[in-house]
C-alpha cells in the first residue's frame, strides 16, 4: 500500500531542510513538483520517477500525486513549509482514501526573519500579496486590521511585473499607523544562491528593490535596529 508525504522543502538549500523532510524524499519512490522546486533538490531524486509541471498546475500536481500514492510511496513537495501557500490545504482537500502525511518546512518569514536578527519575537502575520486566489480589495482590508493590530507583518509574493504597485499601496496603509522610522527588512533569496540583506524604514522603503523571490518584513511600533539587525522586543524587563 502507498503513502503520500507533502513536504515542505525549507528555503531551497538543501542544509536548510529538515531531517524528517529529507528522510520522507529518501524513502520515496515517486517525486511531485514544480519544475523549479525539483531542481532544488534534484541531487535526492537519483533513480526516483519524477512528475513535475509548470506554473499554475497545482491541482494536476496533487491529482497526480494522490494518484500514484495509492500504490507506491509519493512525495509532493512545496518550498518553505507545505501548510503555508503549499500543497497541504490542496491535498487535503482532494484527498479520500489515500494515507497523506505532512512533512512541515521552514517558510520564508522564518528564513528571512533570521537573516535580519528576531523581527518575528511577538505577536506577527503573515500575508500574501498575490491576488491569484484572493481579491486584492481583501488583501488590502487585512493589511489595513494587521496593521491596525501593530502585528509584526511578513509579505509574502511582495512585487512581479504584473502588480507593481501593491506593495507601495500597502505600505502607505501601514504608515498610517506606525512611524516612519519603523524598521522594514528585505530579504531575497534567503538561505540560498543570490542571497541579499536590505534594511530600511517606512519612510525610505524602495519597492523596486524587491520581486517575488523577496521578503518583506515590517516591523510592530516596538521593533527597533542595534548593531544593523531588527529586533522586535517580546517585553521581558532588563
Amino acid at each position: 500500500m502507498g503513502k503520500l508525504y507533502v513536504v515542505g522543502i525549507g528555503p531551497g538549500g538543501l542544509q536548510d531542510m529538515t531531517l524528517k523532510a529529507r528522510r520522507a524524499l529518501e524513502e520515496s519512490e515517486v517525486i511531485v513538483g514544480y519544475t523549479k522546486y525539483i531542481k532544488m533538490v534534484e541531487e535526492l531524486l537519483k533513480g526516483k520517477e519524477v512528475f513535475e509541471t509548470g506554473m499554475k498546475k497545482e491541482v494536476d500536481r496533487c491529482k497526480r500525486a494522490l494518484e500514484l500514492s495509492k500504490d507506491k510511496v509519493v512525495s509532493i513537495i512545496s518550498t518553505g513549509d507545505s501548510g503555508i501557500y503549499g500543497m497541504a490545504g490542496l491535498i487535503l482537500e482532494m484527498k479520500k482514501e489515500e494515507i497523506v502525511e505532512i512533512i512541515p518546512g521552514v517558510t520564508s518569514s522564518i528564513a528571512a526573519a533570521a537573516l535580519l536578527g528576531s523581527p518575528l519575537m511577538h505577536d506577527n502575520c503573515s500575508i500574501s500579496l498575490s491576488d491569484l486566489m484572493t481579491p486584492y480589495d481583501l488583501i488590502k482590508k487585512r493589511v489595513l486590521l494587521a496593521a491596525e493590530g501593530d502585528f509584526v507583518i511578513s509579505f509574502y509574493n511582495p512585487r512581479s511585473k504584473g502588480r507593481p504597485y501593491y506593495l507601495r499601496e500597502c505600505i502607505n496603509i501601514i504608515r498610517k499607523y506606525r512611524k516612519n522610522n519603523t524598521p522594514v527588512g528585505i530579504v531575497k533569496n534567503a538561505m540560498r544562491e543570490g542571497e541579499e540583506i536590505i534594511i530600511s524604514t517606512l519612510k525610505d522603503f524602495d519597492e523596486t528593490k524587491v520581486d517575488m523571490m523577496s521578503m518583506v518584513i515590517i516591523g510592530n511600533s516596538n521593533t527597533f535596529m542595534k548593531d544593523n539587525i531588527m529586533i522586535t522586543p517580546r517585553g521581558y524587563k532588563l
